[in-house]
Formats: C-alpha cells, sequence, structure tokens
C-alpha cells in the first residue's frame, strides 16, 4: 500500500485532527503517497503541508451536487490503494464508493457504508479521542502507532507573525466561537485578562465576523498591553502565533486544534460541551476548566446552540477562568 486519499470536509477542527492520520502513514510508510478531500474554505490548513500530495476542494455552498460530481471526476483519475472516509454523511460515502481504490473503509453510520470495503464503529463518549478514533480505520491495514496532528505554516506565516509581535512575552487569546453555547461570555475574558502580568501582551484571534466581540473585551481590559487581530491573520499564521505564545486560551474550538497540532501550551473552556465527547485539547501542556457545579442540563448537545437552551447558561457564567 502506497497510495492513500483521506476524505474529512467537515469543520477546521475535524480537519486539523485528521492531520494526525497523515501523520501516521507517513510514519510508517514514509514513501506514501497522500492526498485529501475537504470543503472549501479549509484548504489554507494544508496549503504549506509537505507530506499531502494534492488536495482537492469541494465547493459546497455553490452548485453542491454539480461539483460533488466535477470532483469525483478528479479522483477517479487516480487509483488509490486505499480510500479513509471519516465522515458519516452520505455525500462523502458516495465519494469513497465512486473512487477507483482497493480498499475503501469507513465508519459504519455512513448511511452508505455497505459500499466500503470495510466498517469500523464510531462511538462517541466511548473513552477515546475522536483521534483515536479515526485511527481505528488504519488498524486493519497497518500495524502502526498514532502520531498526533500536526500543522505547517509556512515561512510567510512565520515572517508575518514576527513582524507585528511586540513583545516577546505574550498569551493568546480566542475569545469566539461559531456556537455560543460554546463561548465563554465576554465578561468572563475580561476577569481573565485581568489576571494577566501586566509585561504580557495578549493577542486577541478570530474571524472577521468577531472584530466587536473582540473589541468589546479589548475596550473594558483597561491598562493592559491588549491587542485585536480579528479577521489579520489565517489559520496557519494564527497556528504560528499560537506556537510561540506562553500559553494560549480558547474555547472547544478550532483553535484548541490549532493549539494541539502546533503541541503548543493550552487552556480550554468547556461550556455546553464535555470532554467525554473525544475533542479536548492534546498538546503536552493542556488545562481543561469547566464547570464546577453538575448541571443536569449539559451537555445540551454535540455541537453547541446559538442560544441557551435554559435562558441562564450557567455552563459559560459560572465558569472560573484560571490564567
Amino acid at each position: 500500500m502506497r497510495s492513500f486519499l483521506i476524505i474529512q470536509t467537515a469543520f477546521i477542527g475535524d480537519v486539523i485532527l485528521a492531520t494526525s492520520l497523515v501523520e501516521t502513514i507517513r510514519k510508517a510508510i514514509p514513501d506514501a503517497q497522500i492526498d485529501f478531500v475537504l470543503r472549501k474554505g479549509n484548504e489554507s490548513l494544508l496549503r504549506s503541508n509537505p507530506q499531502i500530495r494534492n488536495v482537492f476542494i469541494w465547493n459546497k455552498k455553490e452548485k453542491k451536487y454539480k461539483n460533488l460530481f466535477r470532483l469525483i471526476a478528479e479522483i477517479r483519475k487516480e487509483k488509490y490503494d486505499v480510500v479513509l472516509n471519516l465522515q458519516r454523511f452520505a455525500s462523502t460515502g458516495f465519494i469513497t464508493w465512486r473512487t477507483r481504490a482497493e480498499k475503501k473503509i469507513g465508519f459504519k453510520k455512513n448511511p452508505l457504508s455497505f459500499f466500503f470495503t470495510e466498517k469500523v464503529d464510531h462511538e462517541i463518549g466511548n473513552g477515546k479521542h475522536e483521534i483515536e478514533r479515526n485511527f481505528e480505520l488504519l488498524t486493519s491495514i497497518l500495524k502502526t502507532e498514532l502520531v498526533k496532528p500536526k500543522l505547517y505554516p509556512s515561512a510567510e506565516n512565520i515572517k508575518q507573525v514576527d513582524d507585528f509581535k511586540i513583545n516577546s512575552k505574550y498569551v493568546v487569546m480566542a475569545p469566539s466561537s461559531v456556537w455560543f453555547t460554546k463561548q465563554l461570555p465576554g465578561h468572563q475574558w475580561v476577569n481573565l485578562i485581568s489576571k494577566i502580568p501586566d509585561d504580557f501582551a495578549i493577542y486577541l484571534i478570530g474571524a472577521n465576523s468577531d472584530n466587536n466581540f473582540l473589541e468589546s473585551i479589548k475596550s473594558q481590559s483597561a491598562d493592559k498591553k491588549v491587542i485585536n487581530l480579528s479577521g489579520q491573520l489565517d489559520l496557519l499564521a494564527s497556528a504560528q502565533l499560537i506556537k510561540g505564545a506562553h500559553r494560549t486560551y480558547a474555547n472547544d474550538s478550532a483553535p484548541m486544534h490549532l493549539a494541539s497540532a502546533m503541541n503548543a501550551p493550552i487552556t480550554v473552556f468547556f461550556c455546553s460541551t464535555v470532554p467525554a465527547f473525544g475533542f479536548g485539547p492534546l498538546s503536552d501542556q493542556s488545562v481543561i476548566i469547566e464547570i464546577n457545579e453538575k448541571l443536569s442540563c449539559r451537555p445540551c448537545g454535540l455541537h453547541g446552540y446559538s442560544i441557551c437552551p435554559k435562558g441562564h447558561f450557567d455552563c459559560g457564567n459560572k465558569i472560573v477562568p484560571i490564567a
């Protein structure tokens, strides 16, 4: 076996965690040819990854199914030894089925798994991390040890970060999340900032859409070196910034996974979700903070909600942030 196709068209964190398989395969088979399928918008994560030969991009937002068939036509030009489908949705099952791979391996929960040559269980909350669940797709064909996820910021990313750093001593904070109930409330971030020593710079990272939230946190953090970088860094530049930080503080969201992939010190706040889902931090220096009180409503879902279903959001408001 020398050629592999990995399929992961979900979110940023899922793609980052999938690089664990890339690293694992490459360590076991140094001359392996590894290609990757992801959704449009996430391709920058793998742009400078030397372990991956080709990245196939599926544009889901425009002409979704036309682009799906165009993607499959591209993939079918290759004949892979192994396809590893990390998702449990019919569209990726269809991609897997239509490849010309000798081995098609995926999870039983995929509606089209009957087309796979091998199927594996995927159970949330079984004590395993997601990278371990993904690794089980490999174990029947490759006897090797699991390797952690890894990202590869480019020389341009490194220079970009070096150019604006105002202080060699700094922390990174990623206050926002796509899901409100995964996001530590703004006043909690202000409280956390007050506990950071005055000789540290504090970089707030996020997307353009997070600017108002991050600016409000900055404006309430008097006499602190707080720099709002929302929209100024792409994912790999953010990873490079995180790599050099004394510590990064994040929600259960993509920046946590960026820290894992850079093996950078990380403190993660779990609000409505729980580490038992298997998506926690993987850095050697990892701290998890969650509410001490047991709430009957927590966890309220795997991915979080746009508002607290109970209206009180105690799982976020009652956390005690620790610097």
